[in-house]
């Protein structure tokens, strides 16, 4: 009588090590879209005006008394003498639009393509105010987006692209050249591609779709400027601690940055806080770089240029830091010693 099978040791060893994998892959993928969730929802439910900046003229007492009815969390409120002040302050970025009163009229000016959502809203309350006079708003657009494009939809999807172009690159160009000899070429290509790159994603958005004007090379510096910051982190991260240092900055630019940028709405439609991170973060810094250059001759364009100059010397430390490192960073590289066969 033949003995009975027992199963190898090894293989039900094995069993319980699958479980245990499938478990954690599917715990990951799981917080995984519960964060993406979290990070493109929270900004949308939470969105509105937050401390907008407006500004209000007309008769002293009747500005004074809209100013005070509206300054709380929604809009910041600025009287003006009159109604250049308040148009030139526009302009200049102080604030993002005003209401003018007079006796049976009120006039609202925006700036679309500075901030959509708050102009939109600022309408609707023009017209509120109106009605209560049993008159009607006038709105004057001081700054909008060009005919071709009128709701600045070119704008609002150059978000992800902006992201990829300096991503992707340093994850091609780490593949591509890899190891602590390869460290100064994927610098060099960075520098050269970030060129490159915002030259020909400027002029399709401003000669091909039409949805940018200002002056095109400045335009353009702007982007290659934010490229640059990129992908110099992306390649510092990664000559650090390798592929998990793109995965972390990946992390940090789609599921932080992208949603916090505020590049279809404008910075104030997000909470203080929020907003604030996201302007420091080389997305919304980006962006309001390029609302600058592209709408307003360049206005308002030194902070967040200095955000991404930032940008790129942190990227740069990075990479001196593993410069200094040596080999040791990549494990790739081996020194003419180690190369040579030992003599027997």
């Amino acid at each position: 009588m033949s003995e009975p099978l027992t199963p190898a040791p090894r293989a039900a060893g094995r069993q319980p090590s699958d479980t245990r994998k499938l478990v954690a892959v599917l715990l990951g993928l799981t917080a995984l879209v519960t964060l993406m969730l979290c990070a493109f929802a929270l900004p949308s439910v939470n969105s509105g005006p937050h401390q907008m900046p407006v500004g209000v003229t007309g008769p002293r007492a009747t500005a004074q008394e809209l100013e005070h009815k509206l300054d709380g969390s929604e809009w910041d409120v600025t009287f003006y003498d009159n109604t250049d002040a308040l148009t030139s302050a526009i302009k200049e970025r102080d604030i993002t639009g005003g209401i003018a009163m007079a006796a049976g009229q009120v006039d609202v000016y925006t700036a679309t393509a500075g901030s959509p959502m708050g102009s939109s809203a600022l309408t609707t309350l023009g017209n509120t105010l109106a009605a209560q006079q049993n008159t009607k708003a006038t709105v004057h657009d001081l700054v909008s987006f060009p005919d071709d494009d009128p709701r600045g939809a070119g704008l609002a999807a150059a978000a992800l692209p902006l992201i990829f172009g300096g991503m992707v690159p340093a994850a091609l160009l780490s593949r591509i050249f890899p190891g602590h000899a390869g460290l100064r070429t994927r610098l060099a290509g960075a520098v050269l591609f970030s060129l490159l790159a915002g030259a020909a994603v400027t002029a399709f958005l401003q000669y091909g779709t039409r949805s940018l004007s200002g002056t095109y090379w400045l335009t353009a510096l702007g982007v290659s400027l934010n490229m640059a910051a990129l992908s110099m982190t992306f390649i510092g991260l990664e000559a650090l601690i390798g592929i998990p240092g793109l995965g972390i900055g990946a992390v940090v630019m789609m599921f932080i940055g992208n949603p916090l940028s505020g590049l279809s709405t404008g910075p104030h439609w997000l909470p203080d806080g929020w907003s604030t991170l996201g302007q420091l973060l080389p997305p919304g810094a980006s962006g309001s770089l390029l609302r600058a250059n592209a709408y307003f001759d360049g206005t308002g364009a030194m902070t967040p240029a200095l955000a991404l100059t930032t940008w790129v010397a942190f990227g740069l430390l990075l990479n001196f830091t593993a410069d200094r490192r040596g080999p040791r960073t990549a494990g790739q590289d081996t020194s003419p010693a180690q190369a040579q066969p030992v003599a027997s």
